[in-house]
């Protein structure tokens, strides 16, 4: 009896040691801001920079889950999730600007400095409804699901896949970076949107402003994740698995792949969606080259690094790469954009599975 459960016991413990490094971390993010409290000269103080920063990964960890979803576990890689991001952070920029009101520079009760100062008369009536949070929230989930349905649904059932399907989505967020870039589009130009003075009636620029928004993205990032191993644990999350390892013969045996496919990509620029409205109160600014093709880019470098289809392995490769992007623009800012693309090549060639999955060949080298 203990001969045969040994050959399942490093992989055993290999979950069991993932699960419960899970769950430290988890503790850990949600002790920062608690530690920030501290006196500054104190052995466990948590600085406001490290709070802020980790804030953003939390929301970039987010938005690596979504792709994770989307690539990982349906095949669909998508070069254009940047652009997801950036439509969720522009709904949420929109109501926070509606919040200013008359404290803008210009002291108008409806309109936006950048409107009064390009002199439009009325608010568009694209803007109606941002003044209120609940539909600045539905905003920030459609919008993002919306264009991913019609780009999904077109290109799904076109069974357009592989790189095809990749650069179409890289065109689509360098079109919306060149459309957001308009004064005339009515989302701020090249400026965007900034100044934002509260949310839900808490001033932002604030300790307490910056620990609630942490926690609401931390606890974004958990449900998330939960969310993305609810779903991939069903019989659809299996059938996602064999779309995008045998997507003919899936369609033979009968299932709809174009809808199977379709859900996953809305549920992931949904998902997208929601870490750029948790990150533009945290950042204070979102502008037109939150679109650019780099951005996504960038985030197919995190689940790469992490491990591809492993949920786990897309928020390590977030928070590590980002680490060591904050770390390196300090020392060596003209040195990242080459540290990343050589990060993307050596995990290509020596580490295609990410750390998770070198992590996941030990424990296979121990059972044998």
């Amino acid at each position: 009896m203990s001969v045969t459960a040994l050959p399942g016991a490093p992989a055993s413990r290999l979950r069991i040691g993932l699960r419960a490094v899970l769950i430290g971390a988890i503790l850990l993010l949600a002790a920062m801001p608690v530690l920030n409290q501290l006196p500054q000269d104190h052995a466990l103080h948590v600085s406001d920079f490290l709070v802020s920063v980790t804030g953003k990964w939390i929301c970039y960890a987010i938005l690596a889950l979504s792709l994770d979803l989307a690539w990982g576990y349906a095949g669909i890689l998508s070069l254009g999730h940047g652009a997801f991001f950036a439509l969720g952070g522009y709904a949420m920029g929109m109501h926070l600007m509606r919040l200013i009101g008359p404290r803008g520079v210009y002291g108008h009760p409806v309109l936006p400095d950048f409107m009064v100062f390009l002199g439009y008369q009325e608010l568009p009536w694209y803007w109606l409804g941002f003044d209120h949070f609940a539909f600045a929230m539905l905003m920030v989930l459609l919008v993002p699901g919306a264009l991913a349905f019609a780009l999904g649904w077109l290109c799904f059932r076109s069974r357009i896949t592989g790189v095809y399907l990749s650069i179409i989505t890289q065109a689509m967020t360098y079109a919306l970076m060149l459309a957001f870039f308009r004064n005339d589009m009515g989302f701020g130009g090249n400026n965007g949107f900034t100044d934002f003075k509260e949310l839900l009636g808490m001033p932002l620029n604030t300790p307490a402003a910056r620990s609630s928004l942490f926690y609401a993205s931390l606890v974004s990032l958990v449900g998330c994740y939960l969310l993305c191993r609810w779903i991939t644990g069903t019989k659809y999350g299996r059938v996602l698995t064999a779309i995008r390892d045998a997507e003919s013969r899936v369609r033979f045996l009968g299932y709809d792949v174009t809808h199977h496919k379709l859900f996953a990509f809305v549920l992931s620029a949904m998902m997208a969606g929601l870490a750029g409205a948790l990150y533009v109160p945290q950042v204070g600014i979102i502008n037109p080259g939150e679109f650019s093709p780099g951005n996504s880019i960038e985030a197919v470098v995190w689940v790469a690094v992490g491990g591809r289809g492993t949920l786990v392995g897309a928020v390590l490769g977030a928070f590590s790469v980002n680490g060591l992007k904050t770390w390196l623009t300090s020392a060596a800012p003209d040195l990242w954009l080459f540290v990343l693309g050589g990060l993307f090549v050596l995990v290509t060639l020596f580490l295609p599975r990410g750390l998770v999955g070198l992590l996941q060949g030990r424990a296979q080298g121990e059972r044998k």
